[in-house]
């Protein structure tokens, strides 16, 4: 789980120099008013994105500066997103920070890496969730609010909503194919007319794989015939002799004599014997080449018919591979592909005709399962709703009470929806299903989106008891809470610190409180106080334990750290909240 280890703060409001060090489990901080202890709030928002205004920038100073250090585990989505940014964890760490110039100028830094405030926003709902006066967060969002529904009611959502997140996709891929086989109808017609042309062009032709490099060869010989049958005469002659000039030397006749020279003596040295074997050799290889000399050139004869048939033919060849390939074997192959590709454009229509049907069947499936999530959504809202409202009965808020609103928008045409509940509703990838959560803060009151619906104080305690209900089923790292306390006191205040350390069984929780009975819950308090000018600084900032807790408490309680009475009543609340533990 991630965890806020520590804030640094410079120069933020009342702050001088400070480090807020914060525990995994529920951290109080304390102060007298005016002190500085919303400023904690204040550097967490600037930590997360929220709006610079240079009006915090203490008086003096030229910027402020806050830096937050996150414990984070390898696969959290923060960290997916942190690292696509560029930024580095540092020791199983993230680091994060914020300048606020006097001017208005912001510059934000995620793990060693400047980065567009933006990027912080976005790691926001992964990492904290902010509940205060003017900042709220996290279940104010009804996207949020839907899927933490969603993930509060369990297997009764989940597994319709898996199986109509899979029919869902394929409808979109339906949809995408049938859309584009009929608003490019135009397109895919020219397309199928010139593969037709083309293949027809190449049908009439009917080229043969290798033809062209044949025919290349025989337009060679038979445009250089004349002087290859010279050259063939001359070369026979040359190796065979002229039949009408006895006196002519050739080569036969030359290597003839000097096989018989070596003939007779061969018998004598075995190695004069290999050199005449070799004469011999070329004698018989000379015979043959003489012969075929002869053969080649009385064969050879200069045909112009034949020269003229061969340039047409090549003539009809390089026009396909002008347009279809560079050579034969590039027309041949580009042919097979034309004709897979035109068989598939000649299908459209019944291709369309297919995905017709399938579209029809996927949008009554989708109908079905919609209603199937619809009613999976309404039954838990209602337990939800019970829920909170049990738990805001016991947060001074007796006569609250929190109900889901779980509604479909109207489709414009029954093209654009799917039916639920008789009517033609938009869908979407979740479902036809918009949900908000709502509050009446009294009888009579009409139910108001929460945000509307409540005072800061009220609000921060309906939040309260949101999470309260809502942990385990839609985690949220950390939770920081201001002004959760607002308006409550006695019994109502100890509930809320009870419920403040359920929650913080399953999340790292922050809460800036003046009551003691918040307070004392609290698995760490901080102390935060104002020198004799007015600022914060790395001393005003401190970790109570023991004696110093139980005189804080004390002074929380009756405004003075000494009272007997006060701390006794302090030692209560301490014991009240370790038996709880």
């Amino acid at each position: 789980m991630s965890v806020l280890e520590e804030m640094r703060i410079r120069s933020l409001g009342v702050i001088d120099d400070a480090v807020v060090e914060l525990s995994p489990g529920f951290t109080a901080v304390t102060g007298e008013t005016g002190a500085g202890k919303t400023m904690v709030v204040t550097s967490l928002g600037l930590l997360l994105g929220g709006r610079a205004d240079p009006a915090l920038v203490r008086v003096g100073a030229k910027a402020a500066v806050v830096e937050g250090r996150i414990t984070v585990s390898d696969g959290d989505a923060a960290v997916l997103r942190a690292e696509e940014a560029g930024a580095e964890l540092d020791d199983g760490a993230l680091l994060i920070s914020r300048t606020v110039s006097a001017e208005g100028r912001s510059r934000a830094h995620l793990g060693g890496r400047s980065v567009p405030v933006g990027v912080l926003t976005e790691l926001a709902d992964e990492l904290v969730a902010v509940h205060g006066q003017t900042d709220q967060q996290g279940l104010l969002k009804p996207a949020r609010q839907r899927g933490a529904l969603d993930r509060y009611a369990g297997d009764g959502v989940e597994v319709p909503h898996a199986k109509y997140a899979a029919a869902y996709r394929r409808l979109r891929a339906v949809a995408t194919e049938l859309e584009e086989l009929t608003t490019r109808a135009r397109e895919r017609a020219q397309e199928a007319d010139l593969l037709r042309f083309g293949l027809n062009e190449v049908a009439a032709v009917e080229p043969l794989p290798g033809e062209d490099v044949e025919l290349a060869a025989e337009a060679e010989r038979l445009g250089h015939a004349e002087a290859l049958a010279s050259a063939a005469s001359l070369a026979h002659t040359a190796l065979a002799g002229n039949p009408e000039d006895p006196e002519s030397v050739d080569a036969t006749t030359v290597v003839a004599a000097a096989g018989q020279a070596l003939e007779g003596v061969r018998a004598h040295d075995p190695a004069l014997a290999a050199l005449a074997d070799r004469v011999g050799e070329i004698s018989i290889l000379l015979a043959d080449v003489s012969g075929e000399l002869a053969g080649y050139a009385d064969q050879l004869d200069a045909d112009p018919v034949r020269l003229a048939v061969v340039e047409e033919r090549r003539a009809a060849l390089t026009a396909l591979t002008r347009k279809y390939g560079e050579d034969i074997a590039a027309v041949l192959a580009w042919a097979q592909e034309g004709a897979g590709r035109l068989t598939e454009l000649e299908g459209d229509d019944e291709r369309i005709g297919e995905l017709t049907a399938e579209r029809d069947a996927l949008r009554a499936e989708l109908s079905v399962l919609g209603q199937a999530l619809t009613d999976a959504r309404t039954e838990a809202a209602a337990r939800f709703a019970d829920a909170v409202t049990g738990e805001l009965a016991s947060l001074a808020m007796p006569h609250a009470r929190v109900s889901f609103a779980v509604r479909q928008t109207e489709a414009a045409d029954e093209a654009s929806g799917i039916d639920i509940g008789g009517r033609s509703v938009l869908y979407g990838p979740s479902g036809a299903d918009e949900v908000e959560l709502l509050l009446a803060p009294h009888p009579g009151a009409q139910p108001r989106p929460i945000a509307k619906g409540a005072s800061g104080g009220e609000l921060s305690r309906v939040m309260l008891a949101v999470e309260v209900v809502f942990a385990g089923s839609d985690p949220v790292p950390t939770y920081l809470f201001d002004e959760v306390d607002a308006g409550v006191g006695g019994k109502a205040a100890v509930e809320v610190g009870r419920r403040l350390a359920k929650l913080a069984r399953s999340a790292q929780v922050v809460v800036v409180t003046h009551l003691p009975q918040v307070a004392a819950f609290a698995d760490r308090q901080l102390l935060v106080e104002k020198t004799v000018d007015g600022s914060v600084t790395r001393s005003g900032v401190t970790v109570l334990e023991g004696e110093d807790r139980v005189r804080e408490l004390s002074r929380m309680l009756a405004g003075q750290e000494d009272s007997e009475t006060a701390r006794a009543h302090a030692e209560e609340l301490l014991a009240t909240a370790r038996a709880d533990g």
